[in-house]
């Protein structure tokens, strides 16, 4: 085993050697600039070590930055879509008073043009049950109201106060199933009787078999009733449909959109104190679905 040991010395030694010859001979050997062999080696293998060293240096700083970058446009993100969001409740908040503002004008200019004592009213309640079809308003014994005392919309017939107390009072809406109204046909000035019938529309009943009524005919109160004054808009006819010389079904649309329905006028003067021709109510601007509620 102690012949290849020294063999392997010996190959070593003859190595270093040949490298420190090899060096010697390179610090004596000028390059055709004028600089020693080993300095031009020397400098040139520094030289790439620190390019290397300081391109690795320059990547890590630049993915810190970077990411510090990074981190900073996500709060900027976040900041505004905070921005967007405020700018998003104020834009409605901004509409639903709008929205009020002309649901009001709409309620003022209505109760400009009748001659009826009325008051103004907020609905701030709907009924608990879907097979009573009431609301209640901000308005009660305390402002003058009392039972049966009808209730208006710029667009129609409402319904009619059923039970006041001193701040509020309870409405029954006119497509309520227990509800009714003494109407005419407009045009033919045919009389019926409109009847709720819990849903989202209306059906005349009382209409004789030979009378003059059509698909698109609109039907305004009587008065007869007692409750609601003569002339304000109730419907119009949607459907009918006959059998054995006689009118089966009359289904009629009711002008007011009571799911939209928030400020109204209370009739305070009774109808046989005052009422209004049909021609002027016809003259009344429908008012589109309110997003606020109107006071007085």
């Amino acid at each position: 085993m102690a012949l290849p040991d020294i063999r392997q010395r010996t190959g070593y030694l003859f190595v270093a050697v040949t490298v420190g010859h090899i060096i010697l001979i390179s610090a004596q050997v000028n390059t055709r600039r004028g600089v020693p062999m080993l300095e031009a080696v020397t400098v040139g293998t520094f030289a790439e070590l620190q390019r290397g060293a300081s391109a690795f240096i320059g990547g890590v700083q630049d993915s810190w930055q970077n990411y510090f970058a990074l981190q900073s446009v996500r709060g900027q993100n976040e900041q505004l879509r905070n921005e967007i969001g405020q700018l998003r409740i104020k834009l409605q908040e901004e509409q639903a008073l709008a929205a009020q503002s002309r649901t009001l004008q709409q309620l003022l200019e209505f109760r400009a043009q009748t001659p009826l004592s009325t008051t103004a009213a907020a609905i701030i309640a709907g009924g608990a049950s879907p097979d009573f079809r009431t609301v209640t308003i901000d308005k009660g014994t305390g402002a003058g109201l009392r039972p049966d005392m009808a209730i208006l919309a710029p667009q129609g017939v409402v319904g009619r106060v059923i039970t006041p107390s001193a701040f509020a009072s309870k409405v029954q809406l006119l497509i309520d199933r227990n509800a009714a109204a003494g109407v005419l046909d407009e045009r033919s000035r045919v009389q019926a009787v409109a009847v709720g019938t819990g849903t989202d529309r209306l059906r005349l009943d009382f209409v004789e078999g030979t009378a003059d009524v059509k698909v698109g005919d609109r039907v305004v109160t009587s008065g007869i009733d007692g409750i609601y004054p003569k002339g304000f808009v109730v419907g119009q006819i949607e459907s009918i449909q006959r059998g054995a010389g006689e009118f089966t079904s009359i289904v009629v649309r009711p002008s007011v959109d009571f799911s939209a329905l928030e400020s109204v006028l209370v009739v305070l003067s009774p109808p046989a104190a005052a009422s209004v021709p049909p021609a002027a109510v016809a003259e009344t601007p429908a008012a589109p679905a309110a997003t606020a509620q109107g006071r007085e």
